[in-house]
């Protein structure tokens, strides 16, 4: 088309512009049919798509040129009666290279003055990067429903995939809130197994008798009480998956006879001289440190390297660089989507407390703050005081060294400083033995509302009350 055919738009500026130019400038494939489907005008992206010039794809049919499945399937043109709006569809198109790729095509009438259609305007969109982003999203900031992009957590991506497929032992590490639980889950759904069933037993949750039973089962009359046979959890998990959690409570004469299941795979339930075959996979998780208890005598070591086959830790929240501003947007993204709110986001005062906020409950202790805020927020953004109480009033452990220090040395003393541990063990049991002090106090002392307050459960709190002698 040479400079005396160049189509002009007038009334639009003070002086008349060219066309092709301006189409030219849009970063879009863009192309004009007439009322028959053929091309009359296209733009240099859309060229770029298809690989065919103005001079060779002019008067051709659309189908000729894009070549996309909906051409094939039904052109969108053929279905849109006059008046009708715009139609987006997603579909592919093959190029003059025969190169295939994704492409988001938007379809619109064009109208004469009397209002019918005389012709179309279609627009072309490449959606390979989009795609390309989507996977690396998938890849390097979540698994199943871990959430993380810190180098630490990428590592526990890339390893759990592979993981999975083993029938291994898995033992998974970590402080309290980190999430292990959802770990263990993730690794049962990504497995051959994840048909079979996922059971899972809280070996700090039951004294000894009863987590004997709970676990292997019983026959009638094995015991005062025993009045009909159970089958055991690991029974239940039979072509499944048997996650304990907690494994540092496990009683030692229950370690032996985890042991022996691990060795051979047979199940003795109390009172029967019959065994049973269990196709069940091990996945144990504990906060403790079990080499220092298997140097106390309180652990097993024959049983931590038949756990350890698999070792994957957790590293705490404040370890994770850049992690609590990822987690903070997914839970708040899937808390308003839950209870129904068009809550926008963080003022930025309510973001300096909550990025430099210790967590030392982790995962679990930031998910319930959200939720928590979530909950009372009346407003478009969450403000500093839809926060906890606690974060806002009494002065926050704060992630930073100085103050981590100026912590430690004001923590409660206890006959645990007598203790002879490892000095991030005897921090941390510093730490959080403060934080339960301080909760009760904040509580009046009522245990259910502490266990809320530090976002654990009331089992757990009166676990770890018994254990740091907090009466």
């Amino acid at each position: 088309m040479d400079s005396s055919q160049r189509l002009k738009i007038k009334g639009l500026l003070s002086s008349p512009i060219d066309l092709q130019p301006l189409l030219d400038e849009i970063p879009l494939g863009v192309v004009i049919l007439d009322a028959d489907r053929r091309i009359v005008l296209l733009n240099r992206a859309f060229e770029a798509l298809t690989g065919f010039s103005p001079e060779e794809a002019g008067g051709i049919p659309c189908y000729h040129i894009l070549r996309s499945r909906i051409c094939i399937k039904g052109c969108p043109a053929l279905h849109m009666p006059e008046g009708s709006e715009p139609t987006c569809v997603e579909s592919d198109l093959i190029n003059r290279d025969r190169m295939l790729f994704p492409v988001r095509i938007n379809l619109a009438q064009l109208k004469n003055h009397d209002g019918q259609v005389a012709g179309f305007l279609e627009t072309v969109e490449d959606m390979r990067p989009f795609r390309e982003l989507d996977t690396k999203i998938s890849k390097a900031y979540s698994f199943a429903h871990l959430v993380g992009r810190s180098p630490q957590m990428e590592k526990v991506f890339q390893i759990l995939p592979v993981m999975a497929q083993s029938d291994s032992s898995v033992l998974i590490t970590g402080e309290t809130g980190t999430g292990k639980d959802v770990v263990a889950e993730a690794i049962h759904q990504a497995s051959s197994r994840s048909k079979g069933p996922f059971v899972k037993v809280n070996c700090g949750a039951l004294p000894e008798t009863l987590l004997e039973s709970e676990l292997f089962g019983h026959q009638k009359g094995a015991f005062t009480g025993a009045v009909e046979n159970k089958p055991g959890r690991f029974r239940l998990a039979h072509n499944g998956t048997l996650y304990l959690t907690e494994i540092g409570d496990l009683p030692l004469a229950l370690q032996v006879k985890l042991l022996t299941f691990l060795d051979d795979q047979v199940v003795y339930p109390l009172g029967s001289i019959k065994s049973f075959q269990a196709n069940v996979r091990i996945v144990a998780a504990t906060h403790r440190n079990l080499e220092q208890m298997v140097r106390e005598e309180r652990f097993r070591k024959d049983l931590l390297y038949r756990l350890n086959v698999v070792r994957i830790h957790l590293p705490p929240l404040k370890e994770r660089q850049g992690d609590v501003r990822l987690l903070l947007d997914h839970f708040l993204n899937s808390l308003t989507a839950q209870v129904g709110k068009n809550i926008k986001g963080f003022s930025n005062k309510t973001l300096h407390i909550l990025k430099n906020y210790l967590y030392p409950g982790n995962v679990r202790e930031l998910r319930n703050i959200i939720e928590y805020a979530v909950n009372i927020c009346r407003e478009g953004q969450i403000q500093p005081h839809h926060l906890p109480a606690y974060l806002v009033e009494a002065k926050p452990l704060i992630n930073n060294i100085g103050s981590i220090k100026e912590q430690i040395s004001f923590a409660v003393q206890s006959d645990l400083d007598q203790q002879k541990l490892p000095e991030t063990e005897q921090t941390w049991t510093r730490l959080e033995r403060k934080m339960i002090m301080e909760a009760l106090v904040k509580t009046g002392g009522r245990r259910s509302k502490t266990a809320a307050l530090l976002g654990w459960g009331r089992s757990t709190l009166w676990r770890k009350m018994r254990q740091y002698g907090i009466d």
